[in-house]
């Protein structure tokens, strides 16, 4: 999907309505590079008005060496003939104008087919690239299960999206009762399987839900956690996201080896606190860790849930406190308790409900529908810092 460096929140808010979902909004040179070496099938990069000329040159240029086949869009304010002179030596493809949207939208699909034309003997080229969606919290009984399940049925819109849960709890995990579902197998009968793992394989795993998710349920008996290693959720997530178009992993509320492996390979990183000091303690600690690992930066969304203003604690105090825009949130209700129990998600009972259009809210969000605000809120929700690579990849698998 197209990426988008340099553009005001405005600029950048019109520019995605013509945009595929999913499509980025960075906000440096250092979170571009960032993402690219993690996404090699990006096919276009739009370099905003807001990056001066020498600078978009420079990125054309890199490109140009690094990534020959991602085509470098220049977006200006206007249009001139020094502007299209320098862009033409540099190596982007093309120069058009913040205003004309059609420009823009054309740039794009020729971007698109010029890549398919350069990768067409290049097998991986044809491969899905889906988003990885990971939903943690440090503390347990917060309702991580419970969103998980709604938000990854959200995500489907109806079976337009192909969508997967993966239950990384792996002493504890709770996705496929909360379904009831009962496996015949489990992401335990993956071990092993690193080698030959593939669609086909992976497949013969998963539990079939009716609404058409697919479910890689959590281990019968706890044992089996320490022998579930950082390399086959690695593989295991390579494996699914070439298939899926999204990838939903209920973590652990714990930093183990799964977890940490599991946020190095997330796009999205839903972080769910309740409205209770214990809670937002610990999410707080919790963030300060995802900081020093540089996870997911400018990809957080805090999903307050249970937010009841009786309790005495505010939103505008939980914002205070963790330094973090709420995303969204989930009132206080019986009728998630009531849907959990029956077995059939708030989502598919009740879609109307207003604890579902919040959730469907966030997966709009993540979809690239509502990019307006996201597109806002990045540079407040991601503070500069030195990009690392892989954090984990070199020591743990």
């Amino acid at each position: 999907m197209p990426i988008l460096l340099g553009a005001s929140p405005a600029t950048a808010a019109s520019i995605l309505t013509v945009l595929p979902a999913g499509s980025q909004v960075v906000d440096t040179t250092d979170r571009l590079f960032h993402w690219l070496s993690s996404h090699p099938e990006e096919y276009a990069v739009l370099v905003g008005p807001q990056v001066g000329v020498d600078d978009a040159m420079a990125i054309a240029e890199r490109m140009r060496s690094l990534m020959p086949t991602t085509s470098v869009v220049l977006v200006r304010d206007t249009v001139d003939a020094a502007v299209l002179t320098q862009a033409m030596h540099s190596g982007v493809r093309e120069v058009v104008a913040a205003s004309d949207l059609n420009q823009v939208s054309g740039a794009l699909q020729r971007a698109h087919g010029l890549a398919v034309a350069l990768r067409g003997n290049n097998p991986s080229s044809s491969q899905k690239s889906g988003r990885v969606i990971t939903i943690f919290s440090p503390k347990g009984g917060v309702g991580k299960t419970t969103m998980s399940v709604n938000l990854a049925i959200a995500l489907m819109r109806g079976g337009r999206n192909s969508v997967c849960v993966v239950d990384l709890d792996l002493a504890f995990g709770d996705i496929a009762i909360t379904l009831q579902l009962f496996p015949t197998h489990t992401i335990e009968h993956a071990i092993g399987g690193e080698s030959v793992m593939d669609l086909s394989f992976v497949e013969e795993l998963m539990t079939p839900h009716e609404s058409g998710l697919k479910v890689l349920a959590a281990p019968s008996q706890p044992d089996a956690r320490e022998r579930v290693t950082g390399t086959l959720v690695a593989t295991l997530l390579e494996t699914l996201r070439e298939h899926y178009d999204y990838v939903v992993l209920d973590t652990a509320p714990a930093f183990d080896e799964q977890t940490l492996t599991a946020l190095d390979e997330t796009d999205e990183c839903i972080i769910v606190a309740t409205l209770d000091v214990p809670t937002l303690k610990n999410v707080k600690v919790a963030l300060e860790t995802l900081d020093v690992l540089g996870v997911a930066e400018g990809h957080r969304h805090l999903l307050l849930n249970r937010a009841d203003a009786a309790v005495g604690i505010g939103p505008d105090k939980v914002e205070g406190i963790l330094a973090m825009n709420i995303a969204v949130q989930v009132a206080t209700s019986l009728d998630i308790a009531k849907a959990t129990n029956a077995g059939r998600p708030l989502m598919l009972s009740n879609p109307s409900h207003p604890s579902s259009q919040a959730v469907r809210k966030l997966a709009e969000t993540l979809m690239g529908a509502d990019q307006r605000s996201s597109a806002g809120q990045i540079a407040e929700q991601a503070p500069r810092r030195e990009e690392p690579s892989k954090r984990f990849r070199l020591s743990r698998r």
